[in-house]
């Protein structure tokens, strides 16, 4: 006979398998919320991710040390506890191997140096090979050593004719237009001197006692400057400047060492709306010494620009200018003997164009110019004809976007190029590599696999190495051969089984629409690695919408700070949405006088897709952090969008785009400074806060004023807000470092958990 309380004990745990296999069945989860054990183990992990598990991933990346003159090559592999290997590998055989025994040239180096070496802990920076391979050139320190393979045996020598080949420096750069051009008062054919005196121009002859005086007007208030001469020595380019006075901004440092007193620092600073300083141009012959002014705007943005003079015939030279408000940008062509000009490229938009990715390369041999516009709505490279401003051709075409420009051949008439987006049914975002003909014929895809992709070439391009991965797909790298694009061998492949052995969740990528319904909004999911399926955890996003890039990761991701995060029982996300940049113009003109948006729309969307297929992501308790940018964006979410968005940690942001910084402002909120930027200014919204605040600030930022974040403080107190602030000494642009980022983990356990964070005082 069954005794009445055990059948009553039997009769809960039917009901409770039946119960939880119900919730399973029909998504129901219960909150987690974490007792005080419970939250000090998950410290324990995320501590443990921050140190021990992000050394866990070895033979990741190859950086390849090319041999002077041959197709050899060496690199370094990491290994675990920190022992390292080093690799040759003979492409012309394609063959690897130790680059040497380790074990013998420690000992060696040993007798050498008088110091101890361990063949598993060598570090070498540099490394030259004989070309019989029976010796090797070493580093050690600043003392260079010629090691004997055979003997084993290392002695001294003075440095070595070496010159180190860096394979990921861009083959052909491009100057910033905020850094000038390059500017001689020598003329080219050593005659003449052009110097200014009392604001006016003047020129003195190297052979002989004459002097030229070209201008009278010019005055200290405002003089002539900025001159450069033509290639025949012929003409020389100058400009009438109208000189504004950059104003400062200031800050205090609260606890210098070795002071009892702040220390008040200050800067040039130039914010939205600020007075720039003018140039008009100039062109004086030294034929007639006479000078005439040039038909042409005066240049109120970035200053006197790069003249690129017409080859063959120095008559002519066309320079670039970009418009304040950078919804204009020309190449105009001047004639230096009648000052008349024309536009060769003349673009507008009635959004903007994006200064910082205007790409034009000069081919002065044959008067033409390779140029990258986004005018039909994608970013595409083009080719024009100097002479007439004729395009001759559109070179790459399609609903993708050419990333940058590597090189330009000039004797085959090809271009080496980055691209996202071509490859249909992959992310949108992933980097391929690609040479196509300047007809634009011809095209080659040099990294074919589905992934994101970062390539390097040999000194003479004739081979490559192809690292790719994706964030939950371990890197792989391959040599391959640069004229068909076809594999030699596999180099490395990441081993990452001491990372998988922990039991740490590699992100997941996840896809949603974006709010017109039909845009793709990609990001990654980040998650505990003991999450429980039948618990619901709260979702924090990581934010970062500065519209002058894409932010989520692409490449492997085995340890980040959101999965730090994430181990505190949290759900951590990144996400792109629109105003980002790398996908369609339309895509990146949301932003246009529209920073507050910050795509905040889509990314309520994804998340409430996500957590739709994952009910495991608690949306009901949403958090977002950021820094920069992104602290202006994590401040906005709880500002403009309280009904989703429960709690904020923002970092060292602008909150005003009026008080940051000039260039990066005016390039999407727009010239002249209209009503919108006070609009969207969370200093104007601060009475709208709702939700849990924190800000996190460095007294001594000299990226964004300090006194951005102080105004927002001003504006919340006056409001009478609850909200918290962490203002640290002596730091700069930052998240506030390894305190800040451990304030930031506490404040989201305490308002999104309810729970205790760990005491460090006790």
């Amino acid at each position: 006979m069954i005794r009445p309380i055990y059948f009553l004990l039997f009769l809960c745990i039917i009901a409770l398998v039946f119960s939880n296999a119900y919730s399973q069945q029909n998504n129901q989860v219960t909150p987690y919320y974490p007792d005080h054990k419970e939250v000090c183990e998950s410290y324990k992990r995320a501590e443990k991710l921050d140190t021990v598990l992000k050394k866990a991933v070895f033979k990741s990346y190859v950086i390849p040390h090319w041999q002077t003159g041959r197709n050899i090559f060496w690199y370094q592999n990491r290994l675990k506890d920190n022992n390292s290997e080093y690799i040759l590998v003979d492409v012309a055989k394609g063959i690897k191997g130790k680059a040497f025994d380790h074990n013998k040239l420690a000992e060696a180096l040993t007798k050498a140096t008088g110091k101890g070496h361990n063949g598993n802990l060598l570090q070498i920076n540099e490394l030259d090979f004989s070309d019989d391979g029976k010796s090797l050139k070493i580093k050690e320190g600043e003392q260079w050593y010629e090691c004997d393979l055979n003997t084993w045996t290392c002695k001294k020598i003075g440095n070595p004719d070496f010159v180190r080949y860096e394979p990921t420096r861009p083959l052909q750069r491009r100057r910033s237009r905020w850094m000038g051009p390059r500017r001689d008062s020598i003329s080219p054919d050593k005659q003449w001197e052009a110097y200014i005196k009392d604001g006016n121009l003047f020129a003195k002859s190297l052979k002989g006692q004459e002097v030229i005086q070209f201008t009278k007007d010019g005055t200290a208030a405002k003089p002539y400057g900025e001159f450069s001469w033509s290639p025949d020595s012929k003409t020389l380019i100058a400009y009438r400047i109208d000189p504004k006075e950059e104003k400062e901004v200031h800050f205090v440092l609260s606890s210098e060492p070795g002071t009892t007193r702040g220390v008040l620092k200050s800067q040039k600073y130039a914010q939205p709306g600020d007075e720039f300083t003018t140039y008009e141009m100039y062109a004086f012959s030294m034929h007639d010494r006479k000078g005439l002014k040039i038909d042409a705007e005066k240049i109120d943005f970035f200053g006197a620009p790069e003249l690129h003079w017409r080859k063959g015939n120095n008559r002519y030279f066309t320079y670039e200018k970009v418009d304040r408000g950078h919804q204009h940008f020309r190449v105009i062509e001047v004639d230096a003997q009648t000052g008349d000009t024309k536009n060769i490229i003349d673009e507008k938009t009635n959004t903007f164009i994006y200064e910082q990715r205007i790409y034009t390369r000069y081919l002065p041999e044959t008067h033409e110019i390779v140029w990258i516009t986004e005018k039909d709505g994608w970013r595409h490279i083009y080719l024009v004809d100097e002479l007439t401003g004729k395009e001759m051709k559109q070179i790459t075409k399609g609903n993708w976007v050419v990333r940058d420009i590597d090189s330009v051949d000039t004797k085959k008439r090809e271009i080496w190029f980055r691209a996202s987006g071509m490859n249909a049914g992959e992310d949108p975002y992933f980097i391929h590599y690609y040479r196509i003909g300047f007809d634009g014929n011809n095209l080659v895809s040099l990294t074919p696999e589905r992934s994101n992709h970062s390539v390097t070439f040999s000194p003479d391009r004739s081979y490559y190495l192809d690292t790719y991965s994706q964030v939950n797909i371990p890197p792989v790298t391959l040599l391959k051969r640069t004229s068909d694009g076809k594999k030699i061998m596999e180099v490395e492949r990441a081993d990452v089984s001491a990372l998988l052995a922990s039991g740490v969740k590699l992100p997941e990528v996840f896809v949603a629409k974006g709010r017109d319904g039909k845009t793709d909004i990609w990001g990654v999911i980040c998650r505990p690695s003991n999450m429980d399926p039948t618990r619901s955890y709260p979702v924090i996003e990581n934010i970062y919408a500065g519209p002058q890039d894409s932010f989520v990761p692409k490449s492997f991701l085995p340890a980040s700070e959101m999965q730090s995060m994430a181990e505190l029982g949290f759900i951590v996300v990144q996400i792109d949405g629109m105003g980002t940049a790398n996908r369609s113009k339309a895509f990146h003109d949301v932003c246009w006088h529209n920073l507050a948006d910050a795509g905040l729309p889509d990314r309520i969307l994804w998340m409430q897709a996500m957590a739709k297929k994952y009910p495991q992501a608690d949306i009901s308790r949403v958090g977002v952090y950021g820094t920069s940018a992104g602290g202006q964006n994590s401040t906005g979410a709880l500002l403009f969008h309280p009904e989703f968005y429960k709690a904020a940690v923002s970092a060292c942001r602008c909150h005003d785009n009026r008080v940051d910084k000039q260039w990066w402002n005016e390039q999407w909120m727009g010239f002249p400074v209209g009503k919108h930027y006070e609009e969207q200014s969370n200093v104007t919204n601060a009475a709208k806060l709702q939700g849990d605040l924190l800000l996190i600030v460095g007294e001594s930022d000299m990226n964004v004023p300090p006194e951005s974040t102080y105004r927002v403080v001003d504006a919340l107190i006056k409001s009478n807000k609850d909200f918290d602030l962490l203002t640290i000494p002596g730091m700069g642009h930052s998240d506030g470092g390894p305190y800040g980022r451990r304030k930031k983990r506490d404040f989201f356990v305490k308002h999104l958990l309810k729970a205790e964070p760990p005491s460090r005082n006790r």
